[in-house]
């Protein structure tokens, strides 16, 4: 399943190179970028990846009541997970509105609730974590996190563990790399400057700024 997955990614476009640096909100600079936001247009892709969701769900045993987003890139994959499982969704905005009814969570109140999130992308995990704490202080219970794609900063892996958040994802970096490299999506060069950068990001994001 994990390599279907990252086929899939690679499928729909959603793993590049960049010869210019692409620059996180953390400040780190990486030679790859992952938007998992492409795969809606790619419905096949799209499907595998889904499916692989329900998979996971289903090996691991999670338990939840309700289906949470994180706004906005994550919010396609939750909806689309909670339609097929029939499951409640909600999704989680980044700062509530400063109309109407200023919310956070938008789709229905998880007071109560065991509620799973659901992320496109994990970094440093900052954007999951505030929509965990958002829906605790709405009174759920968040105790998973689900991502297509995590790049395994250290820090992200402390980050949810601290926050007593189990973080589960769909494929890893390296995998993607590998299946890269047999289709040749990515040149020798190109796969050992990424691998370089997944050794050691800010170092090598440090290097490429002194340059």
């Amino acid at each position: 399943m994990q390599h279907a997955v990252a086929q899939a990614l690679l499928d729909a476009q959603a793993v590049g190179y960049s010869a210019q640096p692409i620059t996180f909100k953390s400040g780190i600079k990486a030679p790859v970028y992952i938007d998992n936001r492409r795969l809606p247009f790619y419905p096949a892709a799209w499907h595998t990846v889904i499916a692989a969701m329900q998979h996971l769900l289903t090996v691991n045993a999670l338990a939840y009541d309700v289906i949470a987003g994180i706004e906005t890139a994550g919010i396609p994959h939750s909806a689309a997970l909670a339609y097929n499982l029939c499951c409640p969704s909600v999704f989680v905005r980044k700062q509530a509105k400063e109309h109407g009814l200023a919310r956070r969570i938008e789709g229905g109140d998880v007071h109560g609730r065991r509620v799973l999130l659901v992320e496109d992308q994990v970094t440093t995990g900052g954007s999951s974590l505030s929509g965990v704490l958002a829906l605790r202080n709405a009174g759920a219970t968040v105790t998973d996190c689900l991502a297509i794609t995590s790049y395994g900063f250290p820090e992200a892996a402390a980050a949810f563990g601290a926050a007593g958040v189990r973080l589960h994802t769909l494929t890893s970096v390296e995998l993607i790399l590998e299946v890269a490299q047999k289709s040749g999506t990515f040149d020798a060069a190109q796969l050992h400057t990424i691998r370089a950068w997944l050794g050691d990001p800010r170092g090598w994001s440090e290097r490429y700024q002194a340059e």
